[in-house]
């Protein structure tokens, strides 16, 4: 089993930045994938950026590609999302998530993700 813990959420301005943290703990050492992914009002869950175990590769979200990080420290078993040029329109509930294998054909499909934190929200305002 493997637990997830995210922090970092909050409120900010449109222009700020965030940095969010997921702690994973438990039998860390399967994962193959880490992913966040957000729900916005109204909208349905969405897949934002996803990094593999070792760090060596990431995928973003077109709506977040150029603004957004991910980024992964192996020997704490932490993945953080750094956020910057905050729009309203990223305003959430952001969740990490985890999974044993990874595809990079589906690393943005939440079906595909065995584990999953409780999330934290972020809120950016005009």
């Amino acid at each position: 089993q493997v637990q997830l813990v995210e922090s970092g959420g909050g409120s900010v301005q449109a222009g700020g930045s965030l940095r969010l943290s997921c702690a994973a703990s438990g039998y860390a050492a399967s994962v193959a994938c880490l992913g966040w992914f957000r729900q916005s009002p109204g909208k349905e869950r969405e897949g934002v950026a996803a990094i593999t175990a070792g760090g060596g590769r990431t995928y973003y979200s077109n709506s977040v590609k150029g603004r957004f990080t991910i980024s992964r420290d192996t020997a704490k078993n932490t993945v953080f999302l750094q956020m910057d040029s905050l729009a309203a329109e990223d305003t959430g509930m952001y969740s990490c998530a985890a999974r044993i294998g990874c595809n990079s054909s589906t690393v943005m499909s939440m079906s595909k993700y065995n584990y999953w934190g409780q999330g934290t929200q972020v809120t950016v305002s005009l």
